[in-house]
């Protein structure tokens, strides 16, 4: 290592653990362009090979410095310099501390350590108050309490280069081992009163939407909660027009998640685990050892508000409630075919089937389309031992839902399936109407044989779980490989048994390890860590409203499409109405509200 790199070594391993947040980093594999949850990793001293971030916030929606970004591509390198001597000025002013670096593009940041860690509130609105001074300060660090992120000093760039101190180390170091006390921060404050009160009027005026990522719903009765105090509680964002202020958020949310029937204990673990930043921020006013018991009394008023307005508890609503046993899933047409066969019988085809598609999974590239396809089988694989039929007679849309890719796509993945010379899935009839295509799970005649003398594999098959529509479809593949082993296994057979190359088989296996998902052996072999939740993953990285979205978009589209059909088609006059109660079994097939939509927010690990 070169002296050059030597420093800024030294300069990430004195630094980065005291400014960030919590001891988490992202990577940035696109040469600096994004910062994806996925390529999160615990912060250790060694500084990065690539792009790193550390995260600004903690799990519990605090943060232990202030990140000032001045960015050269807003207003050129020029603007930033000044910008950044004002704020220097200001800051000296305030009696306060702070730590400065550049970019090999001109960018600047400063940094800010405090003594007392301030919630995610109180950070967002001195940066925006700051930003509306200077018009180089990138904001958005500050504004997203679960993504915010920025490179300090000692990281590379993406231009080469790194992050570099515009001051000693041990200046630097001096400050953050002495951080800025609280009168400084209330000093800091003040000075910007007008500009705080400025921001938060401005966020009276705009429209409040829920984003489309981020809010949780691992369960079913996360999933009752409405999508505003999913939210909240998830990103310490809420509507500024209806609650006045994060103790009245922080009492909507817990008045929600009691209303949806959560326990108080659900709640509690959501927070010290960091699942619900957002609402771990609102407690952070409160002493470390006084925050349960806030939580409890919140908690017994959310309660005794419930008890005096039944009305407004959703288990009291019938029509909120998800039911507790699934309509059919097999249209008669499909329960002709199969009355023949047994269950038993159709289970055990189904097995041989998917020794079958392990055989051929080599047919694949390990490319984008290939692992595509596989995915698909493996929807197909799922949704028949569902149904405990190898006639599957889905939807484009329930599929996509399953595998996490768009519509249209695995429409064009199937017809490239059953199109292949001694294909796994044959065509049976074409969809008409509000009826899917029916398909069959063929044995192909050039592999049968050695199927039928393979074992059959433990465990059962999976489509695209929700925590790997962020963790990639490598890492699921890889995360199959040692589910389905009884003993843990290196990562040459990883590389066997998968199909993908070595190179993806590292990465991915680099993912699931800083997740905690896998751990290595003192023999190098690889084992799944079965403490760890898949469910709870999910909802962690928020895909699960993802999902949510994604149905509710093809539920329109399926409304929109039989009205359609009843202007145009005059077979099918009683899908007059959608929303009437009529004899969906006979017109419809199996419901693509359920089976794998619903398949795809209960497969857990």
């Amino acid at each position: 290592m070169s002296r050059t790199e030597n420093d800024h070594a030294r300069a990430w391993a004195a630094l980065a653990p005291l400014l960030a947040g919590q001891p988490r980093v992202r990577l940035s594999r696109d040469a600096g362009k994004t910062y994806p949850q996925k390529y999160e990793r615990t912060l250790t001293e060694a500084v990065p090979s690539f792009p790193a971030a550390v995260r600004i916030f903690g799990t519990d929606g605090t943060c232990a410095a202030i990140f000032l970004d001045f960015d050269s591509s807003v207003a050129g390198i020029d603007w930033v310099e000044a910008d950044v001597r004002a704020v220097q000025t200001w800051l000296y002013s305030c009696g306060a501390r702070w730590i400065e670096d550049y970019s090999p593009n001109g960018g600047r940041h400063v940094y800010i350590p405090l003594a007392d860690r301030v919630t995610f509130s109180q950070a967002r609105d001195l940066v925006e108050a700051l930003g509306n001074r200077h018009r180089s300060l990138d904001k958005t660090p500050h504004q997203n309490l679960l993504h915010g992120c920025m490179r300090t000093p000692g990281s590379p760039h993406k231009r080469g280069g790194y992050q570099q101190l515009a001051m000693s180390l041990n200046m630097a170091y001096d400050v953050v081992r002495r951080p800025n006390s609280d009168s400084v921060w209330a000093a800091m404050n003040a000075d910007l009163a007008a500009e705080i009160a400025a921001a938060r009027s401005m966020r009276l005026e705009q429209s409040f939407t829920a984003a489309t990522t981020g809010a949780p719903a691992a369960t079913r009765l996360t999933a009752k909660m409405s999508r505003a105090m999913q939210q909240m509680a998830l990103t310490g964002l809420y509507d500024a027009n209806r609650y006045a202020t994060d103790s009245d958020a922080r009492q909507a949310v817990i008045a929600g998640a009691a209303a949806a029937g959560l326990e108080l204990t659900d709640v509690e673990r959501r927070i010290l685990q960091g699942t619900w930043p957002g609402l771990a921020s609102f407690y952070a006013r409160y002493s470390s050892r006084n925050r349960i018991p806030a939580l409890k009394r919140d908690w017994a008023k959310a309660l005794s508000h419930l008890r005096k307005n039944p009305t407004s508890n959703p288990r009291n609503n019938n029509v909120r409630i998800s039911p507790t046993s699934q309509p059919c899933t097999q249209a008669p047409g499909i329960l002709g075919r199969a009355a023949s066969k047994s269950p038993d019988a159709e289970h055990r085809f189904i097995r041989t089937w998917r020794n079958a598609l392990t055989l051929r999974e080599h047919a694949y590239q390990d490319s984008r389309t290939g692992l595509a396809r596989r995915m698909v089988l493996r929807a197909l694989g799922e949704a028949a031992h569902m149904t405990a039929s190898r006639f599957i007679e889905f939807g484009d849309r329930s599929i996509a839902v399953a595998t996490g890719l768009d519509h249209t796509t695995v429409g064009s993945h199937l017809r490239a399936l059953r199109g292949e010379s001694n294909p796994l899935v044959t065509l049976v009839e074409q969809g008409r109407g509000t009826k899917g295509d029916l398909y069959m799970l063929t044995i192909p005649e050039d592999v049968k044989e050695a199927a039928e003398d393979l074992s059959w594999q433990k465990g059962k098959i999976h489509a695209l779980r929700p925590v790997f529509r962020e963790l990639g479809l490598p890492a699921a593949f890889v995360y199959e490989a040692l589910e389905h082993s009884p003993t843990p296994i290196p990562t040459a057979e990883i590389v066997r048994v998968t199909k993908l190359s070595r190179t993806a088989v590292w990465e991915a296996l680099e993912v699931l390890a800083a997740w905690k998902m896998i751990s290595r052996n003192p023999t190098r072999d690889w084992a799944v860590v079965a403490a760890t939740s898949l469910k709870e993953l999910a909802e962690h990285f928020g895909v699960l409203e993802v999902v949510a979205e994604q149905l509710n978009r093809h539920r329109i589209e399926r409304i929109i499409w039989k009205e359609w059909l009843s202007k145009n088609v005059h077979t099918v006059a009683e899908l007059l109405s959608p929303g009437e109660d009529y004899p969906w079994e006979m017109f419809e097939g199996p419901p693509d509200d359920w089976t794998l939509a619903d398949m795809a927010f209960t497969a857990a690990s």
